[in-house]
């Protein structure tokens, strides 16, 4: 495979005689933000490795020095948001076929991860951010860097937590699920391992250490003694315990400005927030800034779905999105931050006293039958 394919793809012999497989997201310059490209390459890849008894388990990383992952590249999203939006289906989510492709694609990605019959490892370096921590988070070994930087910011673009964050935020302890997903406030190593969205604390500079390990490794075959081999491996490496980060000292905090029932009470509470404390002071602004259909989407994503399975999710979360591409933020929000780079995105709704019940609602209406869902097979 050409040096310059979007996702490079390494088998590394191992001791045992078995292969581990190792995928690398390569685009560089864009902070190896996904593509729908990639994700077909990364899909296509791991369907190979899952069916090959000679492949012990698989490595996720990205090229360079900044990032995993930071996110989806957008650029044609945008696009395509505004075709949509001036043709005669505007009405019809499903009609933007290049957000149809991208996300049930990228979702059914991110699921094929999460139930992986070997283990996954994915090196988290840098920047992990949305479509990155689609990927990280579905690794059966979610290990991070003392340079990583974890954020769920998609309040900025109009979008909201997707690739499962319905899922797993709503899972983070307390309601800290709810302030990430509203603040897109940045999590270091030490918080990650708190809030559950990382496993393992491992120094960048041992990363050629962790590979000679794995490659050393007897590995029998079997996904349940394998995965204990390797998390052996990574415990033996860990970094000593980091000082708690800022989302776990300001726990209690962020649990009261989340204990509201109304949404519209949350967000008040947490955009109203005045701190000292750079962190928090960051995340009351960016959800000042945000888009208020984001905020309280993101609010009733996690709670209507709590109790759903993930594949439930990743079903509901489509309906979302593409309700999110048909609707005017998400365009306007790549817009701003993205195209044109002013920073000065004009939110329909513009406030949130203006996002009302039924406005909300739309975005869980599916188009589909249970059996037509693009994604009903997962």
């Amino acid at each position: 495979m050409s040096q310059s394919a979007p996702v490079l793809f390494e088998e590394l012999p191992t001791e045992s005689g078995h292969r581990l497989g190792v995928a690398r997201l390569n685009a560089e310059k864009s902070l190896n933000a996904l593509t729908l490209e990639m994700i077909d390459l990364l899909a296509e890849r791991c369907a190979a490795w899952s069916a090959d008894d000679g492949i012990a388990l698989v490595v996720l990383e990205g090229a360079g020095e900044r990032a995993f992952c930071a996110g989806a590249d957008l650029t044609r999203l945008h696009g395509a948001c505004l075709a949509h939006h001036a043709s005669a289906s505007h009405d019809d989510i499903r009609a933007n076929a290049y957000a149809l492709d991208f996300f049930s694609r990228e979702y059914r990605l991110d699921y094929a991860l999460h139930t992986f019959p070997k283990p996954v490892l994915c090196w988290g370096h840098g920047v992990v951010m949305g479509g990155g921590m689609g990927l990280m988070i579905g690794a059966s070994h979610r290990v991070v860097t003392e340079q990583v930087r974890i954020a769920m910011p998609e309040i900025n673009i109009g979008l909201y937590a997707d690739v499962a964050g319905s899922w797993f935020l709503a899972r983070a302890p307390g309601r800290t699920g709810l302030f990430l997903a509203l603040t897109a406030a940045q999590l270091g190593a030490s918080d990650a391992l708190f809030a559950g969205l990382a496993d393992y604390h491992v120094e960048h500079a041992r990363k050629a250490e962790v590979l000679a390990r794995l490659q050393a490794q007897p590995w029998r075959g079997a996904s349940r003694a394998d995965g204990a081999a390797l998390s052996r491996i990574l415990d033996d490496l860990a970094a000593p315990a980091a000082a708690p980060g800022p989302l776990r000292r300001h726990f209690d905090l962020i649990n009261r400005l989340c204990a509201p029932t109304d949404p519209r009470e949350i967000i008040a509470a947490v955009a109203a927030l005045e701190s000292s404390d750079e962190w928090l002071a960051r995340a009351a602004a960016t959800l000042r800034a945000g888009s208020p259909t984001t905020a309280v989407l993101s609010i009733e994503l996690q709670r209507r779905l709590k109790i759903c399975s993930l594949a439930e999710v990743f079903r509901a979360e489509l309906v979302a999105s593409l309700a999110c591409a048909a609707r005017p933020d998400l365009a306007e929000g790549i817009r701003a931050l993205i195209i044109d780079k002013d920073r000065k995105p004009h939110w329909q709704p513009a406030t949130v006293e203006a996002v009302t019940d039924a406005w909300i609602d739309g975005f869980f209406a599916s188009p589909w039958s249970p059996q037509a869902h693009p994604l009903a097979d997962l």
